[in-house]
């Protein structure tokens, strides 16, 4: 599924009218209707289903849109960016488009030539840097061969191959401006100038997604617990790679923290699925939408942007 500082640093989104009662309905889904609530520490910013259809919702509305050139968008900390992947090739190269939601303006940045791929947009918290997987097709099946990291200031992209890499490694950010992806049973982080190694959590558990499986405050990482835990949802203290606390809780996917502690997830629910928020101890405290079997199979992709500062 596609679909990632200091304590000072803000990751607010700007207001947005308050949503009906009857919720708001997810155009393209089958039916889903997201329930949110004035206050909501997220707000539901993207989703898609597969590299397909993805829509984007717009800047203080509550309206999604689907961008019918762009296999993937995410709205950057603080609202004001935009980045989305083209569905194809431009000029030979695969490109990131960085759209200014005041302006609309578009620049159009050049990531990786053609049959390489550049994917899976996460933003550093400080909005500056777009991080990205680059992928090639090596006998059928995708390989990762490094990441690409856009400095969306200056429009320029660096592209970095890193050896040795899982073919199912994806890179984001860390809050502290380094880049995380899965290695072995746990994860590895990178120095984003030049992919060197700066330390291996070994043991860790793989991270929940492609979205920040950090905290708001950083202090705690989620991964899928290692094989030797019967318990499906691990969270990590990032300094040491400790698993500090198992949750009893079996999701099919997370989607981001909701808060320092909660997280998002879709869990089976009878026949079908639903998106909802979940404590440590693996209960749903509430329930944000259902999602019809089909749309789950679909591969539905779900985006968050932070509505206020994080907790210290």
């Amino acid at each position: 599924m596609i679909a990632h500082l200091a304590a000072a640093l803000s990751l607010l989104v700007p207001a947005a009218p308050a949503v009906t009662a009857a919720g708001l309905p997810l155009p393209g889904t089958g039916g889903m209707t997201y329930q949110e609530r004035k206050g909501d520490p997220v707000r539901l910013s993207a989703y898609g289903l597969g590299t397909k259809r993805t829509y984007l919702r717009s800047a203080t509305g509550n309206s999604f849109t689907w961008e019918k050139s762009l296999s993937e968008v995410s709205v950057s900390p603080g609202g004001t960016l935009t980045a989305g992947v083209p569905v194809a090739y431009r000029s030979g190269y695969d490109a990131l488009q960085v759209t200014d939601r005041a302006t609309g303006r578009i620049t159009t940045i050049r990531t990786v030539k053609k049959p390489l791929t550049a994917s899976y947009a996460s933003w550093s918290r400080d909005a500056k840097r777009v991080a990205l997987t680059v992928e090639q097709k090596v006998r059928g099946a995708w390989q990762v061969l490094g990441f690409t990291v856009v400095d969306v200031a200056a429009r320029r992209a660096r592209t970095v191959r890193v050896a040795g890499l899982s073919r199912k490694a994806g890179f984001w950010w860390s809050p502290d401006g380094n880049l995380v992806s899965r290695h072995g049973a746990g994860l590895r982080v990178y120095r984003p100038s030049d992919g060197k190694v700066l330390r291996t959590l070994a043991g860790a558990g793989l991270p929940t997604g492609p979205e920040d499986a950090y905290s708001p405050s950083g202090r705690r990482l989620a991964t899928w617990c290692p094989a030797r835990f019967k318990e499906q949802l691990c969270l990590v203290d990032p300094a040491t790679g400790a698993i500090a606390r198992r949750v009893a809780a079996r999701p099919e996917a997370v989607f981001g923290w909701w808060d320092e502690s909660h997280l998002i997830a879709v869990t089976a629910h009878g026949r079908a699925y639903r998106l909802a928020v979940i404590d440590f101890s693996g209960k749903v405290t509430r329930v944000l939408a259902g999602v019809p079997a089909a749309t789950w199979r679909a591969d539905l992709w779900l985006s968050f942007a932070r509505t206020r500062a994080k907790t210290s």
